[in-house]
């Protein structure tokens, strides 16, 4: 019989974790390419198995456009991963594809979770179970290069406006026009589809979704947010879609003032070296109204994992969703510690940089995906439409709000 423990004795450090086992046992732990994410892995597994030398934990992983297709295959291969990240969004439809069990009530308690974890924890829970933890929670702040702001004599912006002013004094053109450094980057496939749905459609005083999760944007004030991100290269010209490829690259590169951003980026913007960059919380509307969006990568077990592997997948999940895990993934990726004790520290509360996305997850809200692939296709399509094929701005967001409106009431059947 497998000894069972609570997640309170699972997650106390790694000092405590050196837990016999019956037998050497071998776990896959399965994640999507990211530099700083792998590494800061390599460091958790390796605390973990000093700590558990009867346990070897083996990291696979795969370029972010194939790792869905990879994890559903391999369970249906019978060959999938012991413990496995996944992005909240995808949860339905891993459930769907028979990839994850629930975590065990005697091994962590949904009471100490929800206790113990930020609220958009819920968003991995289903029928009142668990399916996996985070490590880590994001949220989008206003990244802005310190040089290029001082060179045009200007301050980080607090308010929509006033980032419209503030791009347009940063943005370098050339003779005909063409930008060659934006004043604010256009990434709608990257962060911007958040900083929209979320933040923009909000502060204009509507709301994405209804509270069935029905599409509920498609209205003037949704109409309005969809105008004021493509009036920055329509009518302010201070980004251009495709500059680069990525927003980030170019931020990176110096030729981006400001860039719209997760926590998660903090890790490869710390490599920076040719100028100083700061961040302040997204710009609020002309009322003050601020809104921002949450997110997470969880760690769960696959419904693979039997008898000694599942024993040994719970003690390693306990343990990746420590503080004392927590505490490696904000040195090494950048992103806030998942669980309160952690993140709200009065040194992180004090940080130039962690405190205006920490300031965010006060107000911000979490969408529940159905399909986060596709309804995030579906924002992008719908902005490229505007940009690219000059379609009228209404017919967009209609297209959009009935593409996705479709892929909701499909999940419902």
């Amino acid at each position: 019989m497998r000894k069972r423990f609570t997640l309170a004795s699972l997650v106390a450090g790694v000092s405590l974790m050196a837990l016999s086992s019956a037998q050497a046992v071998e776990i896959e732990y399965w994640q999507y390419v990211f530099e700083t994410r792998v590494n800061a892995m390599d460091q958790l597994i390796s605390n973990f198995e000093a700590a558990n030398p009867d346990i070897t934990v083996k990291q696979v992983t795969f370029p972010y456009a194939d790792y869905q297709t990879k994890v559903i295959a391999s369970q249906a291969g019978g060959n999938g991963p012991d413990v496995l990240q996944f992005f909240y969004g995808w949860l339905d439809k891993f459930q769907q594809g028979g990839v994850l069990q629930p975590l065990d009530e005697a091994v962590f308690p949904t009471a100490e979770i929800e206790s113990e974890f930020f609220p958009i924890v819920s968003a991995v829970k289903r029928d009142g179970a668990y399916y996996g933890l985070p490590t880590a929670v994001r949220s989008l702040a206003l990244f802005y290069n310190k040089k290029l702001l001082d060179e045009a004599g200007v301050a980080p912006p607090t308010t929509l406006d006033e980032l419209v002013d503030v791009a347009m004094q940063t943005t370098k053109t050339d003779g005909g026009g063409n930008i060659t450094s934006e004043g604010l980057t256009l990434d709608f496939a990257g962060q911007d589809h958040h900083w929209w749905r979320e933040v923009l459609v909000r502060q204009m005083g509507g709301e994405p979704y209804d509270a069935n999760g029905n599409v509920s944007y498609a209205t003037d004030a949704g109409l309005q947010a969809l105008n004021f991100y493509t009036d920055l290269q329509t009518a302010h010209n201070v980004g251009l879609v495709g500059f680069m490829d990525e927003g980030q690259a170019a931020f990176k590169a110096g030729l981006a003032a400001m860039t719209v951003d997760g926590t998660f980026r903090l890790g490869a913007f710390n490599t920076i070296t040719d100028f100083e960059w700061g961040v302040v919380e997204l710009p609020a509307n002309a009322d003050g109204v601020r809104s921002n969006y949450a997110s997470y990568f969880a760690n769960g077990i696959g419904s693979g994992a039997t008898d000694e592997k599942k024993a040994a997948a719970e003690k390693f999940l306990a343990y990746i969703s420590s503080t004392e895990a927590m505490q490696v993934w904000l040195d090494v990726v950048g992103e806030l510690p998942a669980r309160r004790d952690a993140a709200l520290t009065e040194a992180n509360l004090a940080d130039p940089i962690y405190a205006p996305f920490l300031k965010g997850l006060e107000y911000a809200h979490t969408t529940t995906f159905v399909d986060e692939a596709g309804q995030r296709q579906t924002a992008v399509d719908m902005v490229n439409r505007v940009l690219l094929e000059n379609q009228d701005p209404q017919a967009s967001l209609d297209e959009a709000a009935a593409a996705e409106q479709a892929m909701i009431d499909a999940a419902k059947k």
